[in-house]
């Protein structure tokens, strides 16, 4: 006899604030227990240093975290000229200290150089996996892994501040850039090294900011809810976000309820109007455009079926 999980089937996302000091898995575990939710995953890690937006997937959502995974992002960072860290952030060990002797216009001249394509190479203090363990493990024992450079794109930065040997600065990069990277390949173009010793991820996507709830929030809510004998999933779920925000960067193909029946079994079926060969889509029903899940309009130009939802959210 299977075993019955513990916790609520809820479904959808929700955007938290992570706090510094802690891990996205600390915080991830923290509101999955308030929201007593039977299955949760994050979308990308945060540093513990790090706050800032950290979406959140209950159910069915989890099931599309990766396209969060690989969208844009946008951050605030400072940064410490001066210092490099062994971390490239303030949680590390100064390695090395030098004299700052940079102005505006040669500081504006290295982070032109940043805007556009270009190579990055991960930091061993990243959460990349080798032979199926983590860069940083590795670095905490002392051992530098060979890490291939990768294509990042940063799409725009902005100087908002310069002074006390402080640079702040916004950012709108692609998947997978590392800022503390940047930060430190900055200090380097400017001779003096660098860290980061505050930085807060302000968007994934198109999120939007304000949608943004604290742990404490999210504790006061439940705690409120029992206090007062309402059922806490009655105010903590109007907080979710429907489960096809995960992918609302995708174009929709909409078909039929008789075509849906198929998809949801894993077979592909012709669309009316669909995108080139190769696009990921949102799969859409109906005149109401229910959400059902993920394809691809394969070579043949039919809509194949990549991720959908479960038999009960049908």
């Amino acid at each position: 006899m299977a075993r019955r999980r513990k916790g609520r089937p809820i479904n959808g996302v929700i955007l938290v604030d992570k706090p510094t000091g802690i891990s996205s898995n600390d915080t991830l575990q923290k509101v999955k227990r308030i929201f007593f939710a039977q299955k949760a995953g994050h979308t990308g890690a945060l540093d513990p240093l790090a706050t800032g937006m950290l979406p959140l997937c209950f159910g069915e959502a989890t099931k599309f975290s990766q396209f969060l995974l690989d969208s844009d992002k946008r951050y605030r960072v400072i940064a410490k000229l001066g210092e490099r860290t062994d971390t490239s952030d303030s949680d590390g060990e100064v390695v090395e200290t030098r004299e700052v002797n940079v102005d505006r216009d040669q500081l504006e001249a290295c982070i032109d150089r940043f805007r556009g394509t270009t190579d990055q190479i991960p930091s061993m203090y990243s959460a990349l996996k080798y032979q199926g363990r983590k860069l940083y493990e590795y670095a905490r024992e002392g051992i530098s892994i060979p890490r291939e450079s990768r294509k990042i794109t940063v799409y725009s930065v902005e100087l908002l501040r310069f002074d006390n040997n402080e640079v702040e600065m916004e950012l709108h990069v692609s998947k997978g850039t590392y800022i503390r990277t940047i930060v430190d390949d900055l200090g380097e173009m400017l001779g003096c090294g660098a860290h980061v010793i505050m930085l807060r991820r302000t968007g994934v996507s198109n999120f939007p900011y304000e949608r943004m709830v604290t742990i404490e929030q999210l504790q006061a809510m439940l705690d409120d809810a029992k206090a007062n004998d309402v059922e806490p999933g009655t105010v903590l779920d109007a907080l979710l976000l429907p489960t096809d925000t995960a992918v609302q960067d995708l174009p929709a193909v909409n078909i039929t309820a008789e075509a849906a029946v198929h998809v949801l079994h894993g077979n592909p079926v012709v669309a009316e109007v669909v995108p080139a060969e190769g696009t990921l889509v949102r799969i859409t029903v109906g005149n109401t455009a229910e959400f059902i899940g993920v394809g691809t309009i394969d070579a043949k130009g039919m809509l194949a079926p990549k991720r959908v939802m479960a038999n009960e959210q049908q």
